[in-house]
């Protein structure tokens, strides 16, 4: 692992992985190799020429990061506006330093400077790249992306996620025949796309080449994998260049996100290992807490008591968190006279509802050795706040327009400094007066009528990061989870601050297995919550036996958001009994498999595997064509090792290749079945 440099050619190198390129004799820098392992003494660079005059040298060579102009008709990472209208822009090589990273100087005679990072993560297989543009004269960047990457085949499949609110993370998979965009344009990552490219050969689960690119950003994104004609695949991701300016004084840098590259020849499951350890070293290293959210159980009729006794009931199943969700502040008040229209922004305490503030619920929950949560919506406020009244001008909008409102609300301009010390302040103010630890930040609406500055797409997103980092910083130990109308705000950016994902407000279990199959390609399941709620469920109206729902919702970081004061006392037991059979699986729930399924059933099959063993959750939704069993095949066990685990009702032990290679069998009935096996490495 490790950077190296032979003259004019550059080596990055991981434990499976090298990435090569080199600087040609008219200054550009010029992509050799992106894929296994390679010794850059042995990198030969094949001479290239112009095709025609229509196929001019700019074009045909693979450039690691072209600018805007020339003969450069492929897509360019970079384009600016100089004082004087012009845009025409030529970056040749001016230099590297290597330390702990990689940088690459590339220069434009006009007074721009372009700097490529590469860094190579210790005991990580990937890589991460990003730039950073010096101003020497005045500019506006009209594009600037964060990484251009070739991949020297045509015949590849294109994998992301496709969706809409409460259906997150449905995964696509389509051939690159010409040019394929994938972006945001609402403020947010997202629910439609997200921010990250997956290429594959070939690829199966366990087997083929997979070339695999994120970015970490919230806001607009754009994404573009383009088969160009020269015989290659050629994939960009950075800021969507939709209505964005960014203006430069002589003297001042941008610095673009950075963009998270792996390759394995291995499928699909080593790339999403690859990814999921990225995902993890941002993450804080404890397990997150089993969770209960009143939401449901009370929607905005919140109050003292009737928190006190679902925390009671939460503590009587095993749960470690309580979290307190919209409702208890401003004049939030239950539908038809309240409701979403009144009370964000205004972050004090309902005296009605809470008329000693929130301390006796807090103490309450403490005594039953919980920790406390409560959910904020801090972006946003509503038009009857006084918050608004007070500051109507802290709001995006279009001069000499009516504001936007969705869903009753408008979206604050964090871009403002007043409006940055405001949020800051509530919530410092929020947890030094309250023993909090744990908050679900939530962002309910796109942003709209920006007004006149088209950098507000990414300044509101850094000073996002900021707020959060500097209330972090004040409450050190404080979780933060990310909620964005559900799965909106989930990219590795957003992971770099926040400690927990809400994937999604739909909490069907069935629903939630393809969910968290989507999520699971790039993501690490860590940070992935999942809630088991009450039944009809609100938007499938599906009925389903709360033993799927819990196996279903264990599968990631396990919360419940059932009425528990409804519950009857066989499912408050079922409940207890399923929190604690978690608790006690979780040090085995490490890294993350999808299972292949021989079955004509429609089984779903997903495995943990750690040092210590590995945990299988086998789910039936229903059965077809009569009663079939399927055969379970492990990965990521120790060939030689040894495992106990119990299955029909019989105690057996096998070696890690027999589970790998042969499988066990596996049999449900009925409809909405599941069963969870513990596999325990036993001593050598």
């Amino acid at each position: 692992m490790g950077i190296d440099v032979a003259g004019s050619t550059f080596g990055i190198h991981t434990e499976t992985t090298s990435y090569v390129f080199g600087v040609t004799g008219e200054g550009l820098l010029r992509h050799l190799h992106w894929g296994g392992r390679i010794e850059l003494c042995d990198v030969i660079v094949e001479p290239l020429w112009e095709l025609s005059t229509n196929d001019l040298i700019q074009d045909v060579t693979p450039q690691e990061y072209p600018g805007h102009g020339r003969f450069r008709y492929n897509e360019h990472c970079l384009a600016i506006m100089f004082s004087d209208g012009g845009r025409e822009l030529d970056l040749r090589y001016a230099g590297h330093d290597l330390g702990a990273a990689l940088v690459v100087h590339l220069r434009d005679d006009r007074g721009v400077r372009v700097d490529l990072h590469y860094e190579v993560l210790e005991s990580i297989d990937v890589i991460r790249r990003w730039v950073v543009v010096y101003a020497d004269v005045p500019v506006s960047v009209q594009a600037v992306a964060s990484a251009q990457f070739h991949i020297p085949y045509r015949d590849l499949d294109l994998r992301n996620v496709a969706g809409r609110w409460g259906a997150e993370f449905q995964e696509i998979v389509q051939p690159v025949t010409s040019k394929v965009v994938l972006e945001s344009r609402r403020g947010i990552s997202n629910h439609h796309h997200n921010p990250y490219a997956v290429l594959s050969r070939q690829a199966t689960e366990t087997s083929g080449q997979v070339w695999g690119m994120a970015l970490a950003f919230s806001g607009n994104t754009k994404t573009v994998v383009e088969q160009t004609q020269y015989g290659q695949t050629l994939v960009q991701l950075g800021i969507n260049d939709a209505d964005l300016a960014i203006a430069l004084n002589a003297g001042d840098s941008f610095t673009a996100p950075a963009v998270v590259a792996t390759y394995t020849p291995h499928g699909f499951d080593a790339l999403s290992q690859n990814l999921h350890d990225y995902g993890r070293s941002l993450m804080e290293p404890t397990p997150r807490p089993v969770l209960y959210n009143s939401w449901e159980a009370t929607n905005f009729a919140v109050t003292c008591d009737a928190q006190i006794a679902l925390a009671h009931r939460a503590a009587q199943i095993g749960a470690e968190l309580f979290v307190v969700d919209d409702g208890w502040f401003g004049r939030r008040n239950p539908e038809p006279t309240g409701g979403i229209t009144d009370g964000l922004g205004d972050w004090w305490v309902d005296p009605a509802k809470f008329p000693d503030g929130l301390t006796p619920l807090i103490d309450e929950v403490h005594q039953l050795g919980m920790t406390f949560g409560i959910w904020v919506e801090p972006e946003m406020v509503n038009p009857g706040s006084d918050l608004y009244a007070a500051h109507p001008d802290w709001i995006y909008h279009e001069q000499g327009r009516e504001p936007d409102t969705a869903r009753g609300q408008y979206v604050l301009n964090l871009t403002l400094a007043p409006v940055q010390e405001f949020i800051t302040q509530m919530l410092d103010d929020l947890l030094a007066e309250n023993v909090i630890g744990y908050v679900k930040w939530d962002a309910n609406r796109p942003m709209s009528q920006v007004g006149a500055g088209r950098d507000v797409w990414y300044r509101h997103v850094q000073a996002l990061y900021d707020i959060v980092r500097e209330v972090k910083g004040r409450h050190p130990g404080v979780l933060f989870e990310a909620c964005a109308s559900g799965g909106g705000r989930i990219d590795f950016g957003a992971l770099s601050v926040f400690d927990d994902f809400w994937t999604s407000d739909n909490t069907d279990a069935l629903d939630r297995l393809d969910i968290h199959r989507g999520y699971s390609l790039v993501y690490p399941p860590q940070a992935m919550r999942a809630w088991v709620t009450d039944v009809p469920n609100f938007l499938s109206q599906r009925s389903i036996a709360l033993t799927f729902r819990f196996h279903s919702a264990m599968t990631g970081s396990l919360g419940i958001g059932c009425d528990l004061t409804a519950m009857s006392d066989e499912d408050l037991r079922a409940s207890a009994k399923h929190v604690q059979q978690y608790e006690q699986l979780r040090p085995l729930m490490q890294r993350w498999h999808r299972l292949e399924n021989p079955s004509s059933n429609d089984y779903r099959l997903i495995q943990y595997s750690s040092p210590a063993g590995a945990v299988l959750f086998v789910f039936l939704p229903a059965s077809r064509l009569g009663h079939t069993s399927t055969t379970v095949r492990l990965r990521g066990l120790e060939p030689t090792a040894r495992y106990r685990f119990e299955l029909d009702w019989q105690t057996h032990v096998a070696r890690g290749d027999y589970l790998m290679n042969r499988g066990v069998r596996v049999w449900l009935q009925g409809d909405y079945a599941s069963t969870v096996i513990r596999f325990d490495r036993m001593d050598d």
